[in-house]
């Protein structure tokens, strides 16, 4: 309960300064080009990696008492209510620079958040249990995705965008909740660690680096930041590269399109609360369900195949969306079915895709450095989709969505090719084997 309920409070944030925030900056009259630039603050979910160090390292001196990964969530839980209160305050037709502001605390706050959860789940528990709370994780935050998605859209259309807003802030007082009910997970000593690290540099580097003569920040960078890069690349060797761009670019269509998702059904004429049951209802059950078919399509046939059958499905669902553009562009709203089929493959194709690719990065990740690699891979994946997602708007502008659909759809070409490149390099190659974990050394 306690892990289903921080995924709930991780979750929670996430399309509040997303698709729900670009439906409010939509209906108060703001520029789609505008919109569009929004976009780059979900840029900082993909540069977490930046600061994770600090997060797994530090403990906050006034939060210590509740030890260090409560602590660090708990602070980022009080950032995220801040901001969101003080977006519920705000106008975006007077006060956007506010509103941009308050979203970037939001942003910043939810993926030092998502770090620190990531780590007191991992570390709270052996391995054999980890598959249970990864399914409480993944339930909780798929269950803040509707709320986020469609309570604030409902709220918005019967209450007030500031109303939604200020709801989405009390309830985050659930993963407060949680916070003070979990046990802070234990971790070996501050001694046992820097042995465990001086163990693993030497043997990467193949020779005594003499870490006990060296200054403690570079100690540290060595430990917390270069280890996890330089096992990774003395792993897969120069075809690492390639992996590093098929993570970059695998996502790339979904995202770009995401921005612009509510803005375009708001311009065919659906309401807030049609937008509400078919994008946001209708499409979590569809995800869910696509999802668990990816499931069992893993069981029976790896991780490679379902991946690429994403990569396809992801790509040609853009096709449907600029085929819904054709429909509405003579001013008619295209009949609710229409808009209902379009969402059921695209969130169908979501669920094979992400949770595909979930399982492909995780088994790209040494144990030895779960948290630091996955957060490197997970900001890797989303970081070129959110930048080029802020130009979105200004291609709607410019193009219009049919156009601009038909461009998202180009987009997931690439990765379907690195995809069956990537199939080629598994069949011709022996699997991978990682290197010792110094950790488990006495």
């Amino acid at each position: 309960m306690v892990i289903a309920l921080l995924g709930f409070s991780a979750g929670l944030p996430f399309l509040l300064v997303f698709s729900t925030l670009s439906a409010w900056l939509f209906d108060a009259g703001v520029e789609r080009t505008a919109i569009g630039f929004f976009a780059w603050v979900g840029i900082t979910y993909s540069v977490k990696v930046f600061w994770a160090p600090v997060v797994d390292r530090f403990a906050l001196p006034v939060l210590s008492h509740l030890g260090q990964r409560r602590g660090w969530i708990l602070a980022g839980q009080l950032g995220i209510i801040a901001g969101l209160v003080l977006m519920s305050m705000s106008n975006p037709a007077s006060s956007l620079l506010v509103i941009a502001l308050a979203a970037v605390l939001v942003a910043f706050c939810s993926s030092t958040q998502d770090v620190a959860v990531d780590a007191l789940r991992i570390e709270s528990a052996e391995d054999e249990l980890q598959g249970m709370l990864s399914a409480a994780y993944i339930f909780g935050y798929r269950a803040a995705l509707l709320v986020a998605g469609a309570g604030a859209l409902y709220i918005a259309e019967f209450g007030s965008w500031a109303l939604a807003y200020l709801c989405m802030a009390g309830l985050m007082g659930l993963g407060v909740a949680a916070v003070l009910w979990a046990d802070e997970p234990q971790r070996v000593s501050a001694e046992q660690r820097d042995q465990n690290e001086i163990i693993l540099i030497d043997q990467i580097m193949g020779r005594p680096m003499q870490m006990a003569q060296r200054p403690g920040w570079q100690r540290w960078l060595l430990g917390a930041v270069v280890c996890p890069v330089l096992e990774f690349f003395q792993r897969n060797g120069k075809f690492a590269l390639l992996i590093l761009s098929f993570i970059a670019l695998f996502r790339l269509s979904d995202i770009t399109m995401g921005m612009m998702a509510n803005p375009f059904y708001l311009d065919l004429g659906y309401s807030k609360a049609d937008i509400a049951s078919v994008a946001k209802v209708f499409g979590f059950f569809m995800t869910i369900f696509g999802s668990a078919l990816c499931g069992v399509l893993v069981v029976r046939h790896g991780i490679m195949q379902p991946l690429l059958l994403g990569a396809i499905m992801v790509a040609g669902t853009n096709l449907l969306f600029a085929l819904l553009a054709v429909l509405g562009s003579n001013g008619v709203t295209p009949p609710i079915y229409g808009l209902a089929l379009v969402i059921g493959a695209d969130n169908l194709s979501g669920g094979i895709a992400s949770t595909a690719f979930v399982a492909y990065l995780s088994s790209l990740a040494n144990r030895s450095y779960t948290a630091t690699q996955y957060a490197l891979f997970s900001s890797l994946m989303t970081l070129p989709g959110k930048f080029i997602s802020g130009f979105s708007g200004w291609v709607i502008d410019s193009s219009g969505y049919m156009e601009f659909f038909l461009l998202a759809a180009a987009l997931g070409i690439p990765a379907i090719v690195l995809v069956l490149v990537l199939m080629r390099h598994a069949r011709h190659e022996p699997p991978a084997v990682e290197a010792k974990n110094p950790l488990s050394a006495p």
